[in-house]
């Protein structure tokens, strides 16, 4: 089994591409999917979060908006939800890659938008890195509702540089061209991924997930 990761700055188009991969029969796992579920009522990080930031919790469930408003501006405030909430994640992508492996999945891709940041990339048979021209970036980005300019600069100052990212990508998905074209990279990724003499050049760095 094969497993991948995805990933790219904020607006790049990660989410548009992980669905196009599972599009093509690949198991996709959606961090941010499983941190909407550990943050809805009776999810595991309600009780957690509700110790160290009671005014982020309504209604038996986490608001996102007040808990981003209760680490705004405070580095350790975000270390302790990270310390609370990544853990969470981490064994929810374990159980998943688990259960694929289990069910007989040729590809497994882990969506992770701060894979390189937090090293999740060293255990894994690729990188996938999902991209587009700045002018693009930052256009879809300040279409969001609610986003600003300063807004963007503080989520971008967590991210290594899409540049970075590229550099060390396995493959890169390019969404500035395209669905379309989108569509076909994914496609030719995973030819080659599945390709019986295909070997992830990651094996030599750490232990891999691969069983070709």
């Amino acid at each position: 089994m094969i497993v991948l990761g995805l990933t790219g700055s904020i607006g790049m188009g990660k989410s548009t591409t992980a669905r196009m991969f599972a599009d093509e029969g690949a198991w996709v796992h959606d961090a941010d999917q499983t941190v909407h579920r550990l943050y809805a009522q009776g999810g595991e990080a309600v009780g957690p979060v509700s110790a160290i930031f009671p005014e982020a919790v309504k209604k038996g469930a986490v608001d996102r908006q007040a808990l981003a408003a209760a680490v705004a501006g405070d580095p350790e405030a975000l270390k302790r939800l990270e310390a609370i909430v990544h853990p969470l994640v981490a064994r929810s992508r374990v159980a998943f890659t688990d259960a694929a492996r289990e069910a007989g999945a040729a590809v497994v891709v882990l969506d992770v938008p701060l894979l390189f940041e937090t090293g999740g990339d060293l255990a894994l048979d690729a990188v996938v890195v999902v991209s587009a021209p700045a002018e693009t970036h930052r256009r879809r980005v300040l279409e969001r509702p609610g986003m600003t300019p300063d807004r963007l600069a503080t989520l971008l100052a967590r991210q290594i540089p899409d540049a970075d990212k590229r550099a060390r990508a396995d493959f890169i998905v390019e969404t500035g061209e395209g669905l379309d074209r989108a569509r076909v990279q994914v496609r030719q990724i995973l030819s080659v991924v599945k390709d019986p003499d295909w070997r992830s050049r990651r094996a030599l760095a750490g232990p891999g997930e691969a069983s070709h």
